[in-house]
């Protein structure tokens, strides 16, 4: 059997950094004979949460759904059939890009009582930097965190920065090639 990858990019540019760097670990995959579906958020309606009730939470506290009419619910049900995501995101400022927060925030909520099945799906992060890049390890810490919420399985950080790239994307397709050989 296959192994499903779906990766979700907070980039929009498909050119860029952070587009390389998910594509390699995507090669990767392929050689080990896994196979990977790509999603660009900022080219998907997804709306920020509403923290629609006075106290914040909505329907997703405790039915694991969003009252949003967007396309995040079909995203979570490709998620779910996924044996493998993996979050790519460009880094602003030491922390992710706005279309990643934005999917992440909604994630965390419909994922709080995993009725879905998202816990234990595995996961991958990878933090592109640009400038001069330190903002790297601080944004695969807050994805670390968000994804750990989530209760995926995280099994690898990977932050690249501009000044490194070449060498990570040779590590993206070493890491892609052993998850397809694991899940």
């Amino acid at each position: 059997m296959k192994m499903k990858a779906l990766v979700i990019l907070g980039s929009r540019n498909r050119k860029g950094r952070t587009s390389r760097a998910a594509d390699a670990l995507v090669e990767g995959l392929a050689e080990a004979g896994g196979e990977a579906e790509v999603v660009y958020l900022t080219e998907v309606n997804i709306e920020r949460c509403r923290q629609c009730e006075e106290d914040g939470w909505g329907r997703c506290r405790d039915e694991d759904e969003c009252t949003i009419d967007d396309e995040f619910p079909g995203l979570v049900q490709r998620l779910r059939a996924s044996d493998l995501v993996v979050f790519a995101t460009p880094v602003y400022y030491s922390d992710l890009s706005e279309s990643m927060k934005a999917f992440t925030d909604r994630l965390r909520r419909v994922s709080r009582n995993d009725r879905g099945g998202i816990r234990g799906t595995a996961a991958v992060g990878i933090c592109m930097a640009g400038g001069g890049g330190g903002g790297a390890p601080a944004c695969a810490a807050k994805l670390q965190t968000v994804l750990s919420g989530c209760k995926l399985d995280v099994l690898d950080m990977i932050p690249v920065r501009r000044q490194n790239l070449d060498l990570k994307l040779e590590v993206l397709r070493l890491t892609g090639r052993w998850l397809g050989a694991r899940l």
